[in-house]
């Protein structure tokens, strides 16, 4: 009965998304008050029946009933309840349904936090939420139905042992509160174009909502890839998988979108720029979603292979592009601008790393689908790998970086060049000597490539730390969005101090042990004593004992895992990692290959640690911008944009 009662329940929730549609879309175009009025009532009754109906499937899973095929296609019953929650969303009906979950709670969020708004704008943000909602429970009630029932089966079969981990518990519903997050941008814009009217008001109600679904996302984002870094046994952070760039890709574009709404709402320019990185961030996500499953990809991290929903998820991807560029087109010629800015200005800056960072998500758009257009027009099967994205990329990323550490520094409207240039050339001379002088005490070689790339890190995180110092002295006032600023980009600089010495010097040796033997490498000596029989709540395994040593002095003893879990009998690795503040050790336990021996990978990855510290910093710095007390203003006060006069206005985020 509860399977009906959820699926009921997702049934009302699509009647409440259509009147959600049909109130706000059609009440502000006809305005009718009353109409506009009852949007809000059905968006919270619409979140009100999808949670009823998320938490239908999750006493599902909880209690084992494996008369709903999808609870006995990924559960089973000697999974841990952790596992079972997680199952919920371990495959596709059940990540659709959190997906739309998430996409209520954002509706829901924006109808109560959004009072001040007017009331036609907000009535149309509204209705373009619920017709992405009512386009989605569609699919789901349609093609994807989690409550489906079958015949009672005896036992599940259980989760992929890939998802039987903490991290992937919650790595989704982070990457989706970020990837779902997107549709709030593209709801505002869309309103926007609806009416007519794009000014600084709008572009500062909405950066706070695009700032928070790019914190979840840069969240979501660093627990994959630390996920695929110690359950995986890759010893990497990213590959460029299909799958890992579908959520990459919508990352890029809302770096982009946060900081083209910066200028919007500063100055009123980059409107056309700015609507465009919103249709641009939300279609991207949505593209994600279709390379999860439509069964174009093989990914570990993909949820279906079925071409049909692929088909109906790319329907929508067309009819929200093509219909959301149909309306830029209408209103274009409205949204020009008298303002302008010199060539040296944080404008420019803006502008130009604006341009690359949306070159980095077309060079990652490009390789993604280049393999899978060969492949769909006959032209042959190719291969874009890491080769392809490591050369590329940096190719927009490097100028990025250095732009990005002078041009937080520049003024609005008109910067003075010579401060500029003496402030760029100290801190890039002492990011250079810190460089070449970590580099040359830890390591026994320099490139050029590492140098510049650690360089360029430091001159990120000597700038950024600069700034709120430099504020503070002159006495100025240091808002929450600047200091906000400052931490994201003092993040950027030690992901790429991370990423730079992790690939630049990590050691990987594939070798064979038997118990007794030791193996040396970068100054450490790994010493097997051995292998053990283990077993968990749903899975056998093989332990093995590995003691690292430095000069003789114990560092650490690591028991990496291989297991086999009983139901699906997949192999699996859990990798045994020493944490060092400077470095990781790394050792991955292979298969037997007979006579006592075993295969092992053994890593040393120096400065890894810095990628997911930069990552969770970046993180940190969007949740304090969105504090900014400016964002709790009226914006209807703000509709024309910011004086140029005064600290905040000159040099504010």
């Amino acid at each position: 009965m509860i399977p009906e009662l959820g699926h009921f329940a997702l049934v009302l929730a699509f009647l409440l998304a259509c009147a959600t549609t049909f109130f706000g879309l059609v009440g502000a175009w006809q305005g009718r008050r009353t109409w506009m009025a009852a949007a809000p009532g059905a968006v919270a009754g619409q979140w009100v029946f999808v949670t009823l109906g998320f938490g239908c499937l999750t006493y599902a899973f909880i209690t084992h009933d494996f008369s709903v095929a999808y609870v006995a296609h990924n559960s089973n019953s000697q999974l841990p309840l952790l596992y079972r929650i997680a199952g919920v969303w371990g495959a596709h009906e059940g990540s659709l349904l959190l997906w739309l979950a998430i996409l209520s709670s954002w509706t829901l969020a924006v109808a109560f936090f959004s009072g001040s708004l007017p009331e036609r704008f907000r009535a149309r943000v509204l209705g373009v939420l619920g017709l992405v909602s009512m386009t989605f429970m569609a699919f789901l009630l349609s093609t994807s139905s989690p409550f489906a029932r079958q015949v009672a089966e005896l036992d599940g079969a259980d989760l992929n042992p890939l998802l039987q981990d903490p991290a992937l518990a919650l790595h989704p519903p982070m990457l989706y509160t970020g990837y779902v997050g997107t549709a709030v941008a593209f709801a505002f814009a869309v309103a926007a174009l609806l009416e007519g009217r794009l000014d600084a008001s709008w572009a500062r109600w909405t950066r706070p909502w695009t700032t928070t679904a790019w914190l979840f996302l840069t969240i979501g984002i660093a627990l994959g890839s630390w996920w695929a870094y110690y359950v995986l046994g890759w010893g990497g952070w990213w590959f460029w998988d299909a799958v890992e760039n579908a959520s990459f890709m919508p990352w890029l574009a809302s770096t982009a979108l946060i900081h083209s709404l910066a200028v919007t709402e500063k100055r009123g320019l980059f409107k056309s720029w700015t609507l465009l990185l919103a249709v641009f961030a939300f279609s991207l996500s949505l593209l994600g979603t279709f390379l999860v499953r439509s069964g174009v990809v093989v990914s570990v991290h993909a949820f279906a292979s079925d071409p049909s929903r692929g088909i109906f998820i790319l329907a929508l991807l067309a009819f929200f592009i093509i219909g959301a560029l149909a309306l830029y087109a209408w209103r274009a010629p409205t949204l020009g601008s008298d303002a302008g800015f010199e060539l040296v200005s944080r404008e420019s800056f803006l502008l130009i790393n604006n341009a690359l960072l949306v070159a980095s998500a077309g060079v990652v758009l490009f390789g993604t689908l280049m393999p899978m257009f060969m492949d769909a027009f006959g032209l042959g099967k190719i291969s874009v790998g890491p080769p392809f994205f490591n050369i590329a990329f940096l190719i927009p990323t490097l100028p990025l970086l250095a732009l990005i550490g002078i041009g937080m520094h520049a003024g609005w409207k008109q910067a003075r060049l010579a401060r500029l240039k003496s402030r760029f050339l100290v801190l890039l001379g002492a990011a250079l000597g810190v460089a070449v002088l970590v580099c040359g005490a830890f390591f026994s070689h320099l490139s050029f490539m590492t140098v510049l790339g650690f360089t360029l890190g430091v001159f990120v995180c000597a700038s950024a730390a600069s700034l709120p110092i430099e504020r503070w002295r002159r006495g100025e006032h240091l808002s929450r969005a600047v200091l906000g600023m400052s931490v994201a980009h003092l993040g950027i600089g030690l992901f790429t101090i991370g990423v730079t010495v992790a690939q630049s010097y990590k050691i990987e040796r594939d070798i064979s042990m038997a118990a007794g033997d030791s193996y040396s490498m970068a100054g450490y000596a790994f010493h097997f004593a051995g292998t053990k029989n283990v077993s968990g709540p749903n899975w056998d395994g093989v332990e093995g004992e590995v003691s690292i040593t430095r000069n003789g002095r114990p560092v650490a003893t690591l028991h990496p895992q291989k297991r086999v879990y009983r139901v699906q009998t997949n192999p699996m690795t859990q990798a045994g990692i020493a944490v060092g503040p400077t470095r990781d050790l790394f050792v991955a336990l292979g298969e037997d290959i007979g006579a006592g021996r075993w295969s092992m990978r053994l890593q040393y990855k120096p400065f890894i640690r810095f990628i997911w510290l930069g990552a969770l910093t970046m993180a940190l710095g969007g949740a304090i911008s969105v504090t900014d007390r400016r964002y709790r203003r009226n914006p209807a006060r703000a509709a024309a944009p910011a004086t140029l006069d005064g600290g905040e206005a000159k040099h504010g985020a």
